[in-house]
């Protein structure tokens, strides 16, 4: 069978307004014209011809190292086997119309070798299905078991992935994204007990309470049943399912790898936000870890960021992330249509979500993320510098530049990429010094500032975009160390004590008593000694 590259343009004769394809004169200038590949194929099984065609290479060498390839595709087949030369065919001849990558080589000669379609790709969720199947023998009890682990959790999430491009990291955040689903279930567990606590709490009698118990009852129907999570247990029997699937899988000759052997699970516990203390960095740099993985920044720390990174072109962003609390695909996501000067608002209407890799344009994370924040001064003034200097670039760039209308970009106007802004934080957070927060982290150090500055907790619900006041109080506020401390001298204030309390406390002491055991294990000898000191004068 025959096969070429040769090379071609779109250029036209000016007199008979033909293309001349391949007798352009210009041809012999090494930028104009493309190269082409032409390949015949093995005849159609109704006996038709067919010739796999590809256009577009910018030199020789890349046209020659395809065609190159398809002649090793052709060559699986033994020349007495027809069958398999019309299998091969038709595998290239649907590469070509659906302007593919050339297939591997080695995956080509496997799947041909065990008879499976070289045309059709099967995705796990249909390879889970069809496995499901055949397992005959399993008690019904572990086939529902199975079909369970199957339709709530691989399906949904790994079911539209083709199988024999299925990664551990597909398996890594999947798991990731059942942990997530986790922790909305049981902020939604504590918001409906609570408010089931509540209304047990309201009295029985008078018109006033009448009204109040059937608005709870209202906002408890509106809420989320109770729900179970998905614990550690449970998802080591997803992970058990997937990988006896694939472990047929290869004994079939499907894939040649399992990926689900190689995941490891951690707990769907949620962890405790604490500060970065004077203590905690101390004992960071001395040990490196990290005493939680969820770590809020001081005011002062924050402060040092934000110093640190004045210059950096996407200030403005991080800015705004700390002193409001976007979430990160909010900011990402924020319009300048949205953006309004004169009322210092933004109005949180669209989001950029990561898909794998893949960046998608959707609406707020819920009904409550759909909200309008308001802005103030300092950050108008980084915003307003943020966008002088975008129109700056935007005008470097000329025709180059990508208008996508949003206030933070790349350099050309395209899109952030939320899986990039992410590495690039903990990249600028590494120079900075400070001790390490994730990107997230910035709204724990948003919602803390707010409420250390007295802020009402509904308003801080509010601008973070929260359904529910109790899931702000539950899981963003850190008690900041001053604000601690100052609480508990506020505190200690209320209780009114005499002058002479301290004396009394200790007067025993003047007559050659003995203090108590437990009272030496707390105040320690040093106290006791100042204490006798100060009764003695």
């Amino acid at each position: 069978m025959t096969g070429s590259t040769f090379k071609r343009c779109a250029c036209r004769n000016p007199e008979t307004g033909k293309q001349y394809g391949q007798s352009c004169p210009k041809l012999t200038q090494k930028r104009h014209g493309l190269w082409n590949v032409r390949q015949e194929l093995p005849l159609r099984e109704d006996g038709t011809r067919r010739t796999f065609r590809r256009s577009g290479y910018t030199s020789k060498n890349d046209a020659q190292a395809d065609l190159d390839q398809i002649r090793t595709l052709l060559k699986i087949p033994s020349t007495d086997d027809a069958e398999g030369r019309v299998r091969i065919g038709d595998l290239l001849e649907s590469v070509a119309s659906g302007k593919e990558p050339i297939p591997d080589y080695e995956e080509t000669k496997r799947k041909f070798g065990t008879g499976q379609s070289l045309t059709v790709h099967t995705t796990v969720g249909e390879w889970l299905e069809l496995w499901l199947a055949g397992k005959k023998r399993l008690r019904k009890s572990g086939k529902d078991r199975y079909e369970t682990d199957i339709r709530v959790h691989l399906e949904p999430r790994i079911g539209h992935l083709r199988l024999d491009r299925l990664r551990v990291q597909h398996l890594d955040e999947m798991f990731a994204g059942i942990a997530e689903t986790n922790i909305e279930i049981n902020d939604a567990n504590i918001m409906r007990r609570a408010a089931i606590d509540e209304l047990a709490a309201i009295p029985w009698k008078g018109a006033e309470s009448r009204a109040r118990r059937k608005a709870l009852k209202e906002t408890i129907a509106a809420m989320p049943p109770f729900r179970r999570i998905t614990g550690p247990s449970t998802q080591s029997h997803i992970r058990a399912t997937l990988r006896a699937a694939l472990n047929d899988a290869i004994a079939q000759g499907y894939i040649t790898f399992n990926p689900a052997q190689h995941v490891e699970l951690e707990a769907a516990k949620r962890p405790k936000a604490l500060v970065w203390t004077e203590e905690r960095v101390e004992e960071w740099i001395r040990t490196g870890e990290k005493p939680s993985p969820v770590m809020v920044w001081t005011p002062e720390q924050a402060g040092q960021f934000l110093d640190f990174i004045a210059e950096d072109r996407l200030y403005a962003l991080f800015h705004l992330i700390t002193y409001r609390g976007l979430r990160r695909g909010e900011a990402c996501g924020a319009r300048k249509q949205d953006l309004n000067l004169q009322a210092m608002t933004l109005t949180i209407a669209t989001q950029l979500v990561q898909d794998g890799w893949e960046v998608l344009e959707s609406d707020p994370k819920t009904d409550s993320g759909a909200r309008v924040v308001h802005l103030d001064e300092d950050t108008m003034d980084a915003l307003r510098t943020h966008l002088a200097k975008q129109a700056a670039d935007r005008l470097s760039w000329g025709e180059a530049w990508q208008d996508t209308g949003r206030i933070f970009t790349q350099e050309n106007g395209e899109w952030l990429h939320p899986g990039w802004l992410t590495d690039y934080f903990e990249r600028l957070v590494e120079a900075s010094g400070l001790p390490p927060i994730r990107l997230h982290d910035l709204r724990h150090v948003a919602a803390s500032l707010m409420l250390a500055a007295g802020v009402d907790v509904k308003i801080v619900s509010e601008t973070l975009g929260h359904s529910d006041s109790r899931i702000t109080r539950d899981i963003y506020q850190s008690v900041l160390p001053k604000v601690g401390a100052e609480a508990a001298e506020a505190t200690a204030r209320m209780v009114p004590r005499a002058a002479s309390s301290k004396i009394a406390r200790t007067a025993g002491l003047t007559s050659g008593s003995h203090a108590p055991a437990e009272i030496i294990a707390i105040s320690g000898p040093a106290t006791l000694d100042k204490e006798k000191a100060q009764v003695s004068g």
